[in-house]
């Protein structure tokens, strides 16, 4: 286990299995010549592997927006470990696209998208910090509040 996957154990997060897609697409990319990854949209998901849902504006606050950006964060990383091997060897978290399922009234896209956010930087310090886009959409699949896209530079 390389030293990232230990700060995620010591900030108390298990990294899940990753998730195997569920129509014709895969969960990363690679470009070898750039070190870039990028990552299929994840969503949050419960232990059990069921869909975490809800419309932030309507039946989900702020803070539980932000908390599932955090549980798609933390699958994400678990796509990606399957893909480079070791989270050490990412070298930088490049950029994240985060689209929130919101009522048209809603306007704190960015708070919940800090969720994500937040959590990269916990976790990989400087390298954690990225450009990112937080969006607010009319639905997302299975009624789920966040779905996150990430593209990190690897070794």
């Amino acid at each position: 286990m390389g030293t990232i996957e230990e700060r995620i154990a010591s900030l108390g997060y298990d990294l899940p299995t990753a998730s195997a897609p569920v129509a014709n697409y895969v969960s990363t990319v690679r470009v070898e010549t750039a070190g870039l990854v990028f990552t299929s949209g994840h969503v949050p998901r419960n232990p059990d592997g069921s869909f975490i849902t809800g419309r932030l504006g309507k039946d989900m606050s702020t803070e539980a927006g932000y908390e599932a950006a955090k549980n798609v964060a933390i699958s994400i990383l678990s796509s990606i470990k399957t893909e480079i091997g070791e989270l050490d060897q990412v070298e930088r978290v490049v950029k994240v696209l985060c689209m929130v399922n919101s009522t048209p009234e809603f306007t704190e896209h960015p708070s919940v998208a800090n969720g994500a956010s937040d959590l990269m930087v916990e976790i990989f310090g400087d390298k954690g910090r990225h450009a990112r886009s937080a969006v607010g959409m009319a639905s997302l699949p299975a009624n789920v509040p966040v779905e996150i896209e990430m593209i990190i530079q690897a070794r």
